[in-house]
């Protein structure tokens, strides 16, 4: 069992420092940077979270912090993988005077109204504009990473790559391993499939910037301590593994998700043997097509494995019509053995026993979460990280089954039940848990080590 770092708080000196967070408006992203503000107000700093209107934050779940919202020149439109570099790209374009703007006002009413300043900027590498925006408000900042080590250091290798003439990528070489990139091939790379890849790497490059303070990574230094030496060695700046933030941050802000949870589904599960149950989720962006979606019911249907199934509303108009609308084996099947909810408190449903395993897109907060329970996973990486985060699960960690097959009913069973029910599934579970055991012990050792660093380094450049 573990237990959460304790650390002398600032308080002790009656001073507290005011931090600002600024995260994107993407679930994936905004879920570990209020992760993270929850643990430094844990330590005795005031929180600001600077937030885009688009997508925003509910201030009502998080108290203690104070919110700051800045015009996004977003519309009010639907996040998808088809659209996420272009929303990334006018956040970086159409944020830069809105944000300056915002922040000069709440220097001055900090200064007015409570005699204080700004100690640190703390902002998500997407938003790589916000470097000079700190630069020229004069503040100190630190960049967050919300992806894993590895693939940050793909952003690296990619402007490399393209500099040595491997790029753009042939078919051909697809499988080939990156140079000192372990086990990675060029398919993993974030690069591969892009409508337009040329848009990524200047894109990339300029997400490699990285403040002289340091980066935090939402990481545990024994899972990618290959590639967090890497980093230090080409950067020559404080890293700081702190992670999974998930288990470090405060619970009562830790459950707080910007998309409703069902919760009838934790009833559901504990009428369910012990790890019975394959929880299926493509986390807040990927989605299946409806013909996709029908092949998936009738793969899980098939594969006669209890089920807990997350389709999002805007995945299928109607999702009941739509169930209605399958054959009457697998509508059977589905109501014998599934579950189907809109969107589930992930945390909770990883954690329960009757949980054996996890399909997923393999995002990095989902990767985290599963190995912190210890649940294998089937990969079914759909753009960005998720590639390089199913090559770790797959041929680092061998916790994961690489799947990236078309969606079809027969290939769909078989996998599951590789994972559910053969011999392969049950020694990646036991992998899984030893692999839980050491995230667990690196809570209060590396990562707790890593925290006291950062605390450091921000009081330090406030002297």
């Amino acid at each position: 069992m573990y237990h959460k770092p304790t650390t002398k708080t600032l308080m002790e000196n009656q001073i507290r420092h005011h931090l600002v967070l600024i995260p994107p408006p993407f679930h994936g992203h905004l879920t570990p940077m209020l992760q993270l503000a929850s643990i430094l107000h844990s330590k005795g700093f005031s929180i600001t979270i600077a937030h885009t209107y688009f997508n925003s934050p509910n201030p009502s779940n998080y108290p203690n912090f104070n919110f700051l919202p800045y015009f996004d020149g977003l519309s009010n439109t639907q996040i998808t993988s088809k659209n996420f570099i272009d929303i990334t790209s006018t956040l970086n374009t159409k944020c830069v005077s809105p944000l300056k703007e915002t922040l000069v006002h709440y220097i001055a009413k900090l200064a007015n109204e409570k005699h204080e300043k700004i100690a640190c900027i703390i902002y998500d590498g997407l938003l790589h504009f916000i470097d000079s925006v700190a630069k020229e408000l004069k503040i100190p900042s630190i960049v967050f990473r919300t992806t894993s080590a590895t693939n940050f250091l793909t952003y690296h290798a990619c402007a490399q790559l393209q500099s040595k003439g491997y790029l753009p990528l042939q078919d051909s070489k697809s499988c080939d391993l990156v140079p000192e990139l372990d086990l990675l091939r060029f398919k993993d790379l974030p690069i591969f499939n892009l409508p337009n890849p040329d848009d990524f790497l200047q894109n990339s490059a300029k997400t490699l910037s990285i403040t002289p303070f340091g980066v935090i990574f939402n990481t545990v230094d024994s899972l990618e301590d290959s590639s967090l030496n890497q980093l230090q060695q080409l950067y020559k700046v404080n890293i700081f593994p702190i992670g999974p933030l998930h288990m470090i941050a405060d619970d009562s802000n830790n459950s707080q998700s910007i998309l409703r949870e069902n919760h009838n589904c934790i009833s559901w599960l504990n009428n369910k043997a012990r790890k019975s149950v394959l929880y299926v989720s493509l986390g807040s962006i990927a989605s299946w097509e409806e013909k996709e979606l029908t092949e998936v019911a009738c793969g899980l249907a098939n594969s006669k494995q209890n089920f807990l199934w997350v389709i999002r509303p805007e995945t299928v108009k109607d999702v009941s019509a739509w169930l209605q609308s399958l054959s009457e084996d697998v509508k059977v099947g589905i109501a014998e053995r599934g579950c189907v909810v809109k969107w589930a408190p992930q945390g909770e449903v990883l954690a329960h026993e009757a949980v054996g395993g996890f399909w997923s897109h393999c995002g990095w907060n989902s990767t985290l979460e599963s190995l912190c329970e210890g649940v294998p996973i089937i990969c079914q990486p759909s753009f960005g990280d998720q590639r390089v985060n199913t090559r770790l699960l797959s041929h680092v960690w061998k916790v994961g089954l690489e799947w990236c097959n078309v969606i079809l009913r027969d290939e769909i069973e078989r996998v599951v039940r590789r994972l559910m029910v053969n011999q392969e599934g049950e020694e990646m579970r036991q992998r899984a848990s030893e692999l839980k055991h050491e995230i667990r012990l690196a809570v209060n050792g590396s990562s707790c080590d890593a925290l006291d660093g950062l605390v450091k380094c921000i009081l330090s450049v406030n002297v």
